[in-house]
C-alpha cells in the first residue's frame, strides 16, 4: 500500500533540523539516562562517555536530518491514478481540456484529470510537469483501492446502449436491441518520473470471441500500447508502438463523457475512421502555454477491407479472380481502411505522416480547438486489381481536420463545430470504383462537417454529489460520393453517401466520471429509399 506517503516521516510535518526540537530531543534522552542510573552521575569517566553518546547521536540527528532533505527534493516518481484514461500530462500528451470541463480546468488550475483532488505535494521546481505519485486517498486502481505499486494506476471507461432503431436491411423496421458496446481497461505506469508505460485494453460487445452458449459475438484488442519518454516539456518522444492518429478531437478523447450524444459524432463514424489506431512513433511538446503539438510516422492506411484469410503468404490482395472487399468506399468512407496492426501483416511499404496543433487562447477564456493533417502518398496494397483482373496503380490519401469547442464564460453555453475533408489523388486506382458494385463508388474527395449547440444545467447535490443535465443539438452534414468517379464500375453516384444527421438529446452527468444519456437521431440522404436508419437511443457511459 501507499501509506507512507500520508504518514511517513517527511520533514514537512516533522522538521528534525530545528534547533529547538534537537535540543529537546538530548534533554529528554539525558533525563532518562540519569534517571535510570543514578549512579554514574557521581563518576566523571561516567559523565564523559555520556557525553560522547550524546554528541554522538546528535551527529547521526544531522545526519538524518541531511538525507530526508534530499528526499523531499526530489522530483516525484508517479502518475495521477485518478486522471482519465488518456491523462493530460501522461496519456494524451496533446490534451486539450474540453468546453465540458472549462469550468473545473480554471477554478482547480488544472485539466480533465482533476487534479484538486490529489493530496500528495509535487517539488518546488520540478524538472518536468509530471503529476505526482497518487496519495492512499487517491484509489488508481479502477477508483477503488490504493495501488500496491507506486506509480502504477489502472482506470477504466465503457459504453452501454439499448433503445430501438430503424434497420435499413429490413426496409426501415424499428428493432430494438441492447449492446454492452465496450469495456476498456487502462493501466499507466510510471517506470521513472521519465518514462511512462502506458496501454488500452479494450472488449467490445460482451465478449473476447464468438461463443454460441454464452451468446458472446465480441472482441478483445489492443487499442493502444506505447512508452513515452519525456524529455524537455518541447520534446518528447512516444517509442514505436500502438498510438491513435492526431486527428480530430473525438478521435484521441473518445471516452464517453467526452461527448453528449449516445453514439459518437456522426464524422467519426467512417470518414474519420475512430478509433483510429495505427503501428507508430511521435513526438510531441508545447511550444507556447497556449499552443502544443504532435507530429507522428506511421504505416499507411490501405484500400483493403477484406479478413485475413483473403491475403496471401506473399502478403498481396487474392489473385485476380478472386474478389476482395475495398478499404476505402463511398458507404463507410475510411472505415475499414485502418491498417493492420500485428504479425507482420501489412500489404503495402508506405509510411503515413499526421500533425495536430491544439491551441487554448489565454485571450479567449473556454475556448479550445485544433487543426490536424494527414498525408500517405500510397493506400493501394501490394497486387491491387479490379475484377477484370487488371492491376491497380497507386493514390495517395490527404486528410484535413479543424474543430473548435467554446463554453461562453459564465454561462452554460457550449459551441462545437468541426470541418474534415479527404482527397485522393487517383480515384480510378481505389478498389471501390472496380469492383463491379457502382453504389459504393468514392470521388475525387470526401468531406463532411458539423456544428453543435449544448447548456449546461446545474441541478444541485443529490446522493452526495453535484449533478448537471445537458441538453444539446446536432447538425452534421457528409458527403462520401463526391464527383470525380473513374474506374471500371457505372459511375453513376447513388447519393447514399451524401447524408445529413439532426441529432438531439440531453446528457445527464451524476458525476463528471458518469453519463445517463438519451439520444434521438434522424437520417436523411439523397438515395432512391433514403436512409431508413432512425434511432432513439439510451446510453450509460463512465470513465475514471
Amino acid at each position: 500500500m501507499s501509506s507512507h506517503h500520508s504518514t511517513g516521516f517527511g520533514a514537512s510535518k516533522f522538521e528534525l533540523g530545528s534547533r529547538s526540537r534537537r535540543a529537546a530531543l538530548l534533554a529528554a534522552t539525558a533525563l532518562s539516562v540519569f534517571t535510570g542510573s543514578g549512579a554514574l552521575a557521581a563518576d566523571d569517566s561516567a559523565n564523559e562517555a555520556l557525553l560522547k553518546k550524546l554528541d554522538k547521536m546528535e551527529r547521526r540527528i544531522a545526519a538524518l536530518e541531511a538525507e530526508l532533505k534530499e528526499k523531499e527534493s526530489r522530483p516525484p516518481a508517479g502518475v495521477d491514478a485518478k486522471s482519465s484514461s488518456r491523462p493530460a500530462s501522461i496519456r494524451s500528451v496533446n490534451a486539450t481540456a474540453s468546453p465540458t470541463d472549462a469550468k473545473e480546468a480554471t477554478e482547480a488550475k488544472g485539466s480533465k484529470g482533476k487534479p484538486e483532488a490529489q493530496s500528495a505535494e509535487a517539488p518546488a521546481k520540478p524538472m518536468l510537469n509530471l503529476p505526482p505519485l497518487p496519495a492512499a486517498g487517491d484509489k488508481p486502481i479502477l477508483g477503488l483501492v490504493d495501488s500496491p505499486v507506486p506509480g502504477l494506476s489502472i482506470g477504466a471507461y465503457g459504453e452501454i446502449k439499448f433503445g430501438s432503431a430503424q434497420n435499413p436491411a429490413a426496409n426501415g423496421q424499428w428493432q430494438k436491441g441492447f449492446d454492452a458496446q465496450r469495456f476498456v481497461l487502462l493501466p499507466t505506469y510510471a517506470i521513472t518520473p521519465n518514462i511512462i508505460f502506458n496501454a488500452e485494453i479494450e472488449f467490445e460487445h460482451a465478449g473476447s470471441g464468438f461463443d454460441n452458449d454464452d451468446k458472446l459475438h465480441g472482441t478483445a484488442e489492443i487499442e493502444q500500447l506505447w512508452i513515452d519518454f519525456k524529455i524537455i516539456d518541447q520534446f518528447n518522444w512516444r517509442a514505436p508502438g500502438i498510438d491513435l492518429v492526431p486527428f480530430g478531437y473525438i478521435n484521441q478523447h473518445h471516452e464517453p463523457t467526452q461527448f453528449y450524444s449516445v453514439n459518437r459524432p456522426e464524422l467519426y463514424l467512417g470518414l474519420i475512421p475512430s478509433t483510429w489506431k495505427v503501428p507508430s512513433s511521435s513526438v510531441y511538446g508545447t511550444i507556447t502555454e497556449d499552443l502544443k503539438y504532435q507530429v507522428m510516422v506511421a504505416t499507411s492506411n490501405e484500400d483493403f477491407g477484406d479478413s485475413f484469410d483473403n491475403r496471401t503468404t506473399a502478403k498481396t490482395v487474392p489473385l485476380p479472380g478472386t474478389a476482395y472487399a475495398a478499404g476505402i468506399d463511398g458507404l463507410n468512407g475510411l472505415a475499414f481502411s485502418r491498417p493492420p496492426l500485428g504479425d507482420f501483416q501489412q500489404l503495402n511499404n508506405a509510411v503515413a505522416v499526421a500533425g495536430r496543433l491544439d491551441f487554448t487562447p489565454t485571450f479567449l477564456q473556454g475556448f479550445a480547438g485544433s487543426v490536424s493533417a494527414y498525408y500517405s502518398p500510397n493506400t493501394t496494397p501490394r497486387g491491387a486489381h479490379d475484377d477484370l483482373g487488371n492491376f491497380l496503380g497507386h493514390s495517395s490519401l490527404s486528410m484535413f481536420d479543424a474543430e473548435f469547442r467554446y463554453r461562453v464564460p459564465q454561462t452554460g453555453l457550449e459551441l462545437r463545430g468541426e470541418y474534415v475533408r479527404a482527397d485522393f489523388s487517383h480515384p480510378e486506382n481505389l478498389r471501390a470504383n472496380n469492383d463491379s458494385d457502382p453504389t459504393n463508388n468514392v470521388g475525387k474527395s470526401m468531406y463532411g462537417y458539423s456544428g453543435e449547440i449544448a447548456y449546461h444545467v446545474q441541478l444541485g447535490t443529490v446522493l452526495n454529489s453535484e449533478w448537471e443535465a445537458v441538453p444539446f443539438y446536432r447538425y452534421t452534414y457528409q458527403n462520401l460520393q463526391t464527383g470525380g468517379f473513374a474506374g471500371t464500375d457505372a459511375n453513376m453516384p447513388t447519393g447514399a453517401g451524401q447524408r445529413q444527421y439532426h441529432t438531439a438529446g440531453f446528457a445527464l452527468f451524476p458525476s463528471p466520471k458518469i453519463a445517463l444519456k438519451a439520444t434521438y437521431q434522424h437520417v436523411i440522404d439523397k438515395s432512391i429509399n433514403s436512409a431508413m436508419s432512425d434511432s432513439f437511443l439510451g446510453g450509460v457511459g463512465f470513465f475514471f
